[in-house]
């Protein structure tokens, strides 16, 4: 699975501060119980039956299906740092699956919290286009299954935060800027009192690393999905103009000289360390990022450097090495690889 993902690669609208948008639909079968009380021919007979569906979504793409069981551990945990599923999906495998696309933009994951989770990744900021697609190849499963739905509640989910659209939309935003300034917390703040949630890296529960958040909705009921896009897209603009606030007063004549060398001493640290733990090299290339999108400091590919936010991570640098690895030598590695990156 040595493959990046598409929306790592490429740069989308706003790619600067949007890394991503990711919009995901969950969906149950009617008259089998939710996975959380399913038992295990309950689970079996959901995985036939979506499996069953994958050739119906060739219009899609061309898509694999894999059992959780058959994937070992490493490339379970790979998936997670790519964003293709969610980490309690890796836990208990057993009667779990997953479809892929082979550009990693699309996967379905199947008997997480609920039957059915849509995810659709798209690079920057593209709500709209995510949302549309997400909700073509939810059309598609919809001819072929039976989905539990009843038509005042809408579509039922395990969580009942999750019933009606059962819509989840989010996007992930690279905000070093405001936490420099010590803003993040003013801007991101509030948005719990208007149905939206603030997450880190890899959504509930995670932390912010790399300056990396993750806004989306909480109220899936009473509202349609028309309604929910445009609220987020709405505080997606409130946010990014702090951020480039943020940055035009890190520049400005009186910050400037701070600024620069603020972010040169991370590109050094960079550039020369030897060993460096998974957190630190994730503080000091979204500095990195920051400086190049702010073009402190040129000729350096910002999509290259979004790239090795996730490539750093454990299990990737696992991957490229073909085995398990001590934390120690991570650490070597991480720093070996962030250097010949920066030097070509």
């Amino acid at each position: 699975m040595k493959k990046i993902s598409s929306w790592m690669k490429e740069s989308g609208p706003e790619g600067d501060i949007v890394l991503g948008t990711r919009v995901r639909l969950a969906r149950n079968i009617r008259g089998i119980p939710f996975p959380g009380t399913a038992g295990r021919q309950q689970l079996k007979a959901v995985l036939e039956q979506v499996k069953d569906v994958v050739p119906f979504l060739s219009p899609f793409g061309e898509f694999s299906y894999r059992q959780m069981a058959s994937v070992d551990l490493l490339e379970r945990e790979l998936l997670v740092e790519k964003h293709l599923v969610s980490p309690s999906h890796i836990q208990n495998p057993r009667h779990k699956g997953v479809i892929l696309d082979e550009a990693f933009s699309i996967s379905i994951m199947i008997n997480e919290e609920d039957h059915l989770r849509i995810q659709v990744l798209k690079a920057g900021l593209q709500l709209e286009a995510a949302w549309e697609l997400a909700t073509r190849i939810d059309d598609a499963f919809e001819k072929k299954l039976d989905y539990a739905f009843h038509r005042r509640t809408g579509y039922l989910t395990s969580c009942p935060t999750n019933a009606g659209t059962a819509l989840r939309a989010s996007v992930m935003f690279h905000l070093p800027a405001l936490q420099r300034v010590k803003k993040v917390q003013e801007v991101l703040g509030t948005v719990s009192k208007f149905g939206l949630t603030v997450r880190g890296l890899y959504g509930e529960g995670s932390d912010a690393w790399g300056n990396i958040f993750q806004l989306s909705n909480q109220v899936t009921l009473g509202h349609s999905e028309e309604e929910i896009i445009e609220y987020l897209v709405r505080f997606t603009d409130q946010i990014l103009h702090s951020e480039r606030q943020a940055r035009e007063y890190l520049l400005g004549d009186s910050r400037r000289l701070e600024t620069e060398d603020w972010l040169y001493r991370s590109y050094g640290i960079l550039s020369n360390a030897r060993s460096i733990a998974s957190r630190e090299a994730m503080e000091l290339l979204s500095n990195l990022k920051l400086a190049v999108d702010m073009k402190v400091i040129k000729q350096k590919d910002p999509e290259l450097l979004k790239q090795l936010l996730v490539q750093i991570r454990s299990a990737h640098l696992q991957e490229i090495m073909g085995q398990a690895l001590p934390v120690q030598e991570r650490d070597r590695l991480r720093a070996s690889l962030i250097r010949d990156t920066l030097k070509k």
